[in-house]
């Protein structure tokens, strides 16, 4: 636990101007970034007495070793610097909103030449619509499916697609009409993107003139006696009007808005959100978040505004905003008004409701947040005590001085001795963390030997953990008698992957002070960015229990690898399947957790996800390797060629009996490819033939056999 003062910036320091600062760990990862108007009475409120602040802004303060600052020269730039910081660094003391991604919405993929409507969820992609979100999938499919008889727009994947285009054959959809079979023919292109935006146009909220004009076709179909279209329009106007009872009317004046209410207490915060479209509710969705330090209401909607909105743009963010409370600093909503009238493109309303519907619609939002928060604190406790107690009984078990918040999970997967992997799983507080997951080939032998195995990854994960001390200066003159961090060939960690796209030298981002601002204060002044930005960086932190999936011996190879490396601040143990004991190294007898403990049950959910993690990667290469040629390592030489060169030899051992000069043959092949597919072909030896052991015959690749 650090001491604030250690690290309070020097009186005068810090500029009297809008910023945006962040706190740092002792391991240089950025835990909390927040913005000012004025950054020097902000800064000033952390480095108080710790008695007066919020229990959770108490922790934050205790956890950081520094503090920086970057100035910017309006508040709209604060905001959006902090926005992207966030999303950048993902600070564990932030307000997060979790469950923003799992919510599904009814989309329309006009970035295609004939579009689909499906159901898709995750982060948006450019060129489709998006209609929602809802609160379950099968109501998109409901409303779909009531929508398709009179906008028959295509519903299938690109395969069954492509399928119907070679076939000339449409699916069942287009037999029933509920698809105007594009794939077929039926309809052109723009015809069928017309349809298209007719149903966008119609899902968007402008129903009342599409409906009014279906009824005078309808009435005219009839006065001309052609009952049957009269029929089909009636039919059609029913079900457009049951898709639209879907979604009741709200508000009558037709508005575009979205509302946001609140409720909260002392420690969490429950958002929910109601997508407003032509006076119908066509979405809702709701988070819930910890209050990491002391955030008033109006506080908490500008974090949702600004994980709401931020990666939006155009008529993703509405005409009208409607929330339960404002910054009372004029200047601030301004701001904010100003930032989301940035990413619409036109101006944005962003008040509290005062009278009249709008006022009674934000009262039934704040009470589905009021029921939200209610719903997840019943769920929550029984979780948080559990994990509490858990971490609390390994503590105990294993003799640590504090409850391990960080443990990382090893285990070792191999077939026969074949494609040899290991797995590196993190819970922290109890709970996975799968960003952090990595995989490592091992490479320091071959052969089937886990103990070995388990010496090599573990060896390998601390040395990039000591390498990552000294080039962030953490390295100390102490740490030099041990083996030093690189050795071996283990810079760089080439053999590992998974590493989930992270990169640990990687300096992009970097958003520089404003100009005449540069203003340095030494240590926690607004540093360089180039140094250390702060992301997650690969097996950077240390964890203060390493589990191994194993007994005595993987433990005893566990704790060798790091007394090599000089590391004893880390406690090891061992979990063994077969009786669930708990080994220690240098203990001749296990610890045994009895069969109900909540310490077990964790120890064992870790060690079967990383068992589970080990196993998928070992036959993900298992597989691949199945799968590889001769061919794949001919330079120049892509997938369309093998296959034109398999299609006309037939297989790769009548190819390696072929010419150059009958490989030249292949359409699309030049000598000089031809050169080098021999030469591949040539260093590799033929596969042995198969046998039928029923008749002892040698099977050829061509499906014939011979005689021995």
């Amino acid at each position: 636990m650090a001491d604030p003062s250690s690290y309070r910036p020097k009186p005068g320091q810090i500029p009297d101007s809008p910023g945006v600062y962040r706190f740092r760990d002792d391991h240089r990862r950025v835990i909390y970034v927040g913005k000012a108007k004025s950054l020097r009475p902000r800064l000033s409120s952390y480095f108080q007495d710790l008695a007066n602040l919020h229990p959770r802004t108490r922790t934050m303060v205790t956890t950081a070793a520094s503090v920086e600052w970057t100035v910017v020269s309006t508040e709209v730039e604060a905001l959006q610097l902090e926005y992207s910081w966030i999303k950048e660094y993902d600070p564990r003391f932030n307000v997060k909103y979790r469950d923003d991604k799992s919510y599904p919405y009814l989309a329309v993929t006009l970035n295609e030449e004939f579009p689909r409507v499906q159901v898709m969820r995750g982060a948006k992609k450019k060129g489709v619509r998006y209609f929602g979100p809802y609160g379950h999938a099968w109501a998109i499919r409901e409303t779909v499916d009531l929508m398709l008889r009179v906008f028959p727009v295509r519903t299938c994947s690109a395969g069954v697609f492509k399928n119907a285009e070679r076939t000339g054959r449409p699916c069942l959809l287009g037999y029933i009409g509920k698809c105007s079979a594009p794939c077929v023919g039926r309809v052109t292109p723009d015809e069928h993107r017309e349809l298209a935006e007719e149903f966008c146009d119609f899902m968007a909220g402008r129903t009342g003139a599409y409906i009014r004009r279906l009824e005078r076709r309808m009435t005219d179909a009839a006065e001309e006696m052609e009952y049957e279209r009269a029929g089909r329009l009636r039919d059609d106007i029913g079900a457009l009007r049951r898709a639209m009872e879907k979604s009741a009317v709200v508000l009558a004046d037709a508005t575009d808005a979205d509302l946001i209410a609140v409720a909260e207490d002392e420690l969490e915060a429950a958002v929910q959100i109601f997508h407003v479209r032509g006076g119908r509710v066509r979405g809702q969705r709701g988070w819930v978040t910890d209050k990491v330090e002391e955030v008033d209401t109006a506080g908490l909607v500008e974090d949702a505004l600004q994980q709401l909105y931020g990666e939006e743009s155009g008529d993703s963010v509405p005409k009208e905003v409607l929330v339960p409370a404002l910054p009372e600093d004029q200047v601030a909503t301004d701001a904010l008004s100003q930032w989301l009238s940035e990413r619409r493109g036109s101006q944005v309303s962003l008040r509290v409701p005062q009278r009249g519907d709008k006022k009674d619609l934000m009262a039934t939002v704040g009470r589905n947040a009021r029921q939200s928060l209610v719903l997840h604190k019943t769920k929550r406790a029984s979780d948080l005590t559990t994990r509490s107690r858990a971490l609390e009984e390994i503590a105990q078990a294993l003799g640590l001085d504090s409850v391990p918040l960080r443990i990382e999970c090893f285990d070792i997967s191999h077939l026969q001795g074949d494609d040899v992997v290991a797995s590196m799983v993190v819970f922290e507080d109890g709970l996975a963390r799968k960003s952090e997951y990595r995989r490592f080939q091992i490479k320091g032998f071959e052969g089937q030997d886990d103990v070995r195995s388990m010496h090599e990854v573990i060896g390998r994960r601390f040395k990039r953990y000591l390498a990552e001390k000294e080039r962030t200066g953490e390295w100390t003159e102490e740490n030099e008698g041990s083996t030093a961090p690189g050795e071996n060939g283990e810079n760089g960690e080439n053999g590992d992957n998974g590493d989930n796209g992270e990169n640990a030298d990687d300096t992009t981002g970097q958003i520089p002070a404003a100009p005449g601002e540069n203003g340095h204060a030494g240590p926690f002044g607004p540093s360089s960015l180039k140094e250390d930005d702060g992301r997650p960086k690969r097996f950077a932190y240390p964890p203060q229990l390493v589990v191994v999936d194993g007994g005595r011996p993987q433990v005893a190879a566990a704790k060798r690898a790091m007394d090599e490396l000089g590391i004893d601040d880390v406690a090891v143990c061992g979990l063994a399947k077969r009786l669930e004991e708990v080994w220690l190294p240098d203990d001749d007898d296990p610890v045994v957790l009895p069969r109900s403990s909540e310490g077990l049950y964790l120890l064992q959910r870790v060690r079967d996800e990383a068992h589970r993690f080990a196993i998928t990667y070992q036959r993900a290469k298992r597989a691949k390797r199945i799968r590889t040629s001769p061919l794949d390592d001919v330079p120049g030489l892509g997938e369309t060629r093998k296959q034109a060169l398999i299609k006309h030899f037939g297989s790769v051992k009548k190819l390696r009996q072929a010419t150059i000069e009958q490989i030249c043959e292949v359409p699309g092949l030049g000598r000089k490819t031809a050169e080098s597919v021999a030469v591949a072909l040539a260093g590799t030896a033929p596969a042995a033939p198969a046998v039928n052991t029923a008749t002892g015959e040698i099977m050829e690749d061509d499906g014939g056999s011979t005689h021995e």
